[in-house]
């Protein structure tokens, strides 16, 4: 823990931010993908959601206490410090998911405040060193410095209120004692109370919240850090599963959206992001590209031991293709599908067992159904393939943009407002294209461009005319000149 702490930064509500944080905090084989609905369509194809991440713009939400509940079992941290939302929600659903690996920093951290209160908790995600430094390391510069300054700004006004109510306490103080006791004292003026409408909207500023949504212990919860607990949305059909869960969230999700924008007569400003937790894109499919490379290894080599030579007929089948019933195109494509230049290493991880299985099934097939399930790994993992490479592209797209994001543009604008200056240039810049004024008032006049004499076409012409004339009247001892053409 870090006593001293500091602040969090404000962090984009990206799919590609919130990965990386996931991969900063250690957790391994996790992704996050931005949902544009919550229907079944939209959803059904990403396979096991593990949370919800839901980014809106925060109003003031009335709950009674009596709706929260605080179960021992449910992770649950308040948020203490402010900006800190996006790592609380993440937390809050990734600390509720057994089934993941946190990797050894975050599950010593989960077993260090399994049993202290949410305010205690919160205390210590806002206190610990590397969940601050993963996540603002995923922030702007300019929004590192704007939280520091909010912390200057936030203690000199604390210190000037302390001073100020101990200045109307003590003023209080001489007053009531140097006040007559016989003069009967002026009747209280009453204080003018502020509507909640009129409350909300004076103090109200645009500020965007996160919270989450998990399964645990045979419910969904809602998990927001500025409530005092978890929320209850409803109950699952079975404790031991969670596949139907979302079936259970849908509804509160759309009255959450319905509240925050994007329902009735302002549906086209929405205000709000959903994120989902899924298993990691780049790894399922790689896991699947790498079954297909394995299949195919283990029908090639059963094929060498059934049908010797099956590569070489497979080429004359242009020829006489009664020799043998392989697509030889497929051969010159699995050169290509079973290699990707630049990919890490790596052994598939969620389908061992399968792969077994399947192993095991080639061992035994018939030798004449082995071509047409060669077939079918190759066109396999020419797909599998695609989806690889393209998880590769968006990683090198989501890297250029945290790099982008994250430099320091500062030094170069100083410098340039720098040169600005000193070459003149700045106050024209600054009056909108007007002329500069120096530091007695007096204008500076810009310095003129000089005009080109305007040459007409027919001066062209005579001067042309007078050098012919000129040329045909001279002496018979010509001599040529020394200009070049």
């Amino acid at each position: 823990m870090d006593l001293i702490g500091g602040p969090f930064a404000v962090i984009e509500s990206d799919p590609g931010v919130f990965t990386s944080l996931t991969r900063k905090l250690g957790i391994k084989n996790i992704s996050l993908v931005e949902l544009y609905d919550i229907e079944p369509w939209a959803t059904d194809h990403l396979g096991v959601i593990h949370g919800l991440v839901f980014c809106f713009l925060w109003k003031k939400d009335i709950h009674r206490p009596a709706e929260f509940e605080n179960p021992e079992q449910v992770w649950f941290a308040n948020q203490i410090s402010d900006d800190a939302c996006a790592s609380h929600a993440i937390l809050n659903v990734l600390l509720n998911c057994p089934c993941l690996d946190l990797g050894q920093d975050l599950q010593d951290f989960k077993d260090e405040t399994k049993d202290m209160s949410p305010v205690m908790k919160g205390l210590a995600v806002t206190n610990c060193k590397f969940i601050r430094d993963a996540h603002n390391s995923l922030a702007r510069k300019s929004d590192i410095r704007g939280a520091l300054n909010t912390i200057a700004s936030t203690t000199l006004d604390a210190q000037k209120a302390q001073a100020k109510a101990k200045a109307q306490q003590q003023s209080l103080k001489n007053k009531k004692v140097s006040a007559d006791s016989s003069k009967k004292p002026p009747a209280k003026a009453k204080a003018k109370t502020k509507t909640a409408d009129s409350a909300d909207t004076s103090s109200e500023e645009e500020a965007y919240h996160f919270i989450g949504y998990v399964p645990a212990l045979g419910k969904v919860w809602e998990l927001d850090g500025l409530k005092p607990g978890p929320l209850e949305v409803g109950e699952l059909a079975s404790e031991n599963s969670t596949s139907d869960w979302m079936n259970v969230v849908r509804p509160a999700l759309r009255m959450k959206m319905a509240k925050y924008g994007g329902g009735g007569a302002d549906a086209a400003n929405i205000r709000f992001s959903l994120l989902a937790l899924v298993d990691g894109t780049y790894e399922k499919a790689n896991d699947e590209w790498e079954y297909w490379r394995r299949d195919r290894r283990v029908l090639e080599r059963k094929l060498d031991e059934t049908n010797d030579g099956w590569r070489s007929r497979a080429r004359m089948r242009l020829a006489n293709p009664s020799l043998i019933q392989v697509d030889p195109e497929l051969l010159v494509v699995a050169e290509h599908a079973f290699t990707l230049p630049g990919a890490p290493e790596r052994m598939f991880l969620q389908r061992g067992a399968e792969r077994l299985a399947r192993d095991a099934e080639i061992l035994t097939a018939p030798p004449d159904t082995l071509l047409s399930q060669w077939e079918n790994a190759v066109r396999q993992a020419v797909r599998t393939k695609v989806a690889v490479e393209d998880e590769l592209h968006k990683a090198g797209t989501e890297w250029n943009d945290h790099i982008k994001r994250t430099h320091d543009y500062e030094p170069f604008i100083e410098e340039y407002v720098k040169s600005l200056h000193k070459d003149g240039l700045l106050d024209i810049f600054l009056n909108d294209g007007k002329p500069a004024k120096s530091n007695e008032g007096e204008t500076l006049d810009r310095p003129k461009a000089k005009k080109k004499p305007r040459v007409e076409v027919f001066d062209i012409e005579e001067e042309q005319e007078q050098e012919g004339m000129e040329e045909d009247s001279g002496d018979d001892d010509w001599k040529p000149t020394s200009r070049r053409k």
